[in-house]
């Protein structure tokens, strides 16, 4: 009985002194002592109370105060993270940055920590340019070649443009937009192949890195690919398409000519019935004629001696049909 209370007030202890040394850190405390950072232990007890993790902070400030950044404060780190910031990452940048005499205070790395941009990441590319590889882009010089180039671009961090700034989506945008212009405006494929340097030197004058989080410092042209000839595709094209017009115009120009035809034959067969009609009337005047007495014998007579006559001229005016030879038994 006496070992069980043992064990239970030793439990008991153990926990009361955990307890204790979390809401009461004296070690760390201690370390910022030791470290140079005048911090009370009763701010260290109402950190927890702030839900802020004290050993974020006292680390943070320890890194300031060894590297010798002036002017950070525990109540300003304490308000970048409950803002939602990234303490340890902006005392990092603000430690690298003092380091390569690059002009960035607390004000400025909290805010592009915020922005939701990686304030040390863009402290190293500031230091350190970052090389660009854009996808391949396609364009057409003014003889119709297509060329396919891919460049590299160097750029480093604009720290002041960080926040609000375009991303590197913007850059190879523009990088490509550039490119295109450059050769396109160029007068053959050749000229391009023999300089590309050219395209850098264009493209780098118009300033594509305004409006950015970057600085472009220099692009490169790794490598162009001749394409297609897209100037004799689309001569073809148009002569495909001109082809066909042309087929439609004569189809349609031959159903015109065809529907004539039908009508002319229509009003020939009209023509003719209205004439086989008006000829089978002509009896019929005669015998009327003859009753009536406007018609004699030697009238019809005569009437049929010109027609034996015109029969005669006709069958002379006609070469006669030459017969084939006939057969010796």
């Amino acid at each position: 009985m006496v070992t069980t209370s043992l064990v239970i007030c030793i439990v008991a202890g153990f926990i009361g002194l955990w307890v204790l040394f979390y809401f009461i850190p004296v070690g760390l405390w201690f370390t910022a002592l030791i470290s140079g950072v005048h911090i009370s232990l009763l701010q260290l007890i109402l950190m927890r109370w702030r839900k802020v993790p004290p050993q974020t902070i006292v680390r943070a400030m320890i890194e300031a105060h060894k590297a010798g950044l002036q002017g950070i404060k525990r109540d300003d780190l304490e308000a970048h993270y409950l803002a939602g910031g990234h303490v340890e990452a902006v005392v990092h940048a603000l430690v690298s940055a003092e380091k390569a005499n690059i002009d960035l205070n607390f004000k400025m790395a909290t805010a592009i920590d915020l922005a939701g941009r990686d304030v040390f990441e863009a402290v190293q590319m500031s230091v350190n340019p970052k090389v660009i590889d854009t996808p391949p882009v396609t364009a057409v010089a003014k003889d119709g070649i297509q060329l396919i180039a891919k460049a590299r671009v160097t750029v480093r961090a604009n720290i002041k443009q960080l926040v609000g700034g375009a991303g590197e989506e913007t850059v190879l945008a523009r990088v490509g937009e550039g490119i295109v212009s450059s050769i396109g405006s160029s007068a053959n494929h050749k000229s391009v192949l023999e300089n590309p340097d050219s395209i850098s030197r264009v493209v780098l004058e118009k300033g594509l890195d305004a409006g950015t989080a970057f600085e472009i410092l220099s692009i490169d042209i790794a490598d162009i690919d001749i394409g297609k000839n897209i100037g004799a595709v689309l001569q073809m094209d148009q002569a495909e398409a001109d082809k066909n017009i042309a087929q439609a115009k004569a189809e349609e120009r031959r159903a015109m000519a065809v529907a004539q035809e039908q009508e002319m034959k229509a009003l020939a067969q009209e023509m003719r019935a209205k004439v086989i009609e008006a000829e089978a009337e002509v009896p019929r005047a005669m015998a009327e004629a003859f009753r009536a007495g406007n018609l004699g014998i030697m009238d019809y007579y005569k009437m049929k001696n010109i027609e034996a006559d015109t029969a005669m001229r006709e069958s002379i005016a006609t070469p006669p049909t030459q017969s084939k030879p006939k057969q010796s038994k």
